[in-house]
């Protein structure tokens, strides 16, 4: 149950990674993702009796990943839920509350608002393993289909990204959509009872918040060496972080809105030169951490590109290596039911994803 501790968009199911951690490696093995997203990587090499490496540029994806491969106990994690719960005095953050934009005011009860905002102050996430749990199930829980579950703190939204404060503001004013009244304690309480009815596995993961060119640094200073590396880089022109999970990064810090930029270091190219530049050094960086044979699978897509140039440019740019890289095997998925269809129906998205297992020696 901690693989859909958070959803995220784009994600690859943990059925892909469990059957190509099963055919490439064996128990004790290090199995080495570098765009980790939400963790199905290293969370089932470890359920599956492997060491695991992640690495991700953004702190939604390091918070997830980072609690499901590094949980707390859940004695812990309750007697940390009710320690917060006994210090929050709800009077302290009605400033705070009324201080935020109007999308706020619309998404959430004045009640919930008030402790989310007061966990947000609290949590150390980046430093203990218990409070990035309470952050993960807090990002979990914080925006989704209210209509549908009660497991949601917001009013209507999808469960995977966070809809633009704007257009979410019109959506529940033409249908008189009002917040729920939620007790965040209470839910997550709820929330972490669900997880951990399945167990934690026995080892954790190490974790990195850091752009994947900085990956090498890290491994080559640990002597890590990984046996198969399972990955799915941003695609071209699909999704964009700071958009997509901008309330999201909201909670762990950001900005409360959308502001122009990249401050996160998101890759979604408009242009195929720098898409594929990027993905020359993504070859780059692996061949950096990569022992002397090491299998190397990448699920990536492109909207407008067909999967031919998607095979293609993986094969081209892998001579950044400076290495010998053997295409063994490629395989083209078209995707019929899209994620976008859930709250952007008819539109043209993603058509098809392209998996390519390479042998690096």
């Amino acid at each position: 149950r901690f693989h859909a501790l958070c959803p995220y968009f784009a994600m690859f199911p943990e059925s892909f990674v469990e059957t190509w951690i099963d055919r490439l490696t064996k128990p004790g093995d290090l199995v080495l993702d570098p765009f980790c997203g939400r963790g199905t990587t290293p969370f089932q090499a470890l359920l599956m009796g492997r060491k695991a490496v992640a690495s991700d540029i953004n702190p939604v994806a390091y918070c997830v990943t980072k609690a499901k491969t590094n949980a707390p106990s859940e004695r812990a994690l309750m007697r940390r839920i009710t320690f917060l719960e006994n210090r929050y005095s709800p009077e302290s953050w009605e400033q705070q509350r009324l201080k935020l934009p109007e999308f706020f005011q619309c998404a959430y009860s004045p009640a919930t608002l008030r402790q989310i905002l007061y966990l947000r102050a609290s949590l150390a996430w980046a430093e203990s393993k218990t409070d990035c749990m309470i952050a993960a199930l807090v990002l979990g829980s914080l925006h989704g289909e209210t209509l549908k579950s009660g497991s949601y703190f917001s009013n209507q939204m999808p469960h995977t990204i966070s809809t633009k404060p704007q257009y979410s503001i019109r959506f529940w004013k033409e249908r008189d959509l009002r917040p729920p009244e939620r007790d965040a304690f209470e839910l997550l309480r709820q929330r972490a009872a669900y997880r951990y009815e399945s167990p934690c596995p026995q080892a954790d993961a190490t974790v990195f918040m850091s752009d994947f060119r900085e990956l090498p640094k890290f491994l080559i200073r640990q002597s890590y060496r990984p046996r198969c590396i399972i990955t799915s880089p941003p695609y071209f022109d699909v999704t964009n972080v700071e958009e997509d999970q901008w309330l999201r990064l909201w909670f762990l810090g950001g900005p409360p809105g959308l502001k122009k930029g990249n401050r996160s270091g998101d890759y979604r190219h408009a242009t195929r030169t720098a898409f594929w530049d990027f993905i020359s050094d993504m070859w780059r960086s692996l061949s950096r951490v990569a022992g002397e044979k090491t299998d190397v699978v990448i699920r990536l897509g492109g909207k407008s590109m067909d999967p031919s140039e998607i095979v293609q440019g993986l094969q081209a740019t892998s001579v950044f290596t400076r290495r010998k890289v053997s295409l063994l095997h490629h395989e083209v998925s078209v995707l019929k039911n899209r994620q976008t269809n859930a709250f952007r129906p008819g539109s043209k998205g993603l058509a098809f994803e392209v998996d390519c297992h390479f042998l690096m020696k």
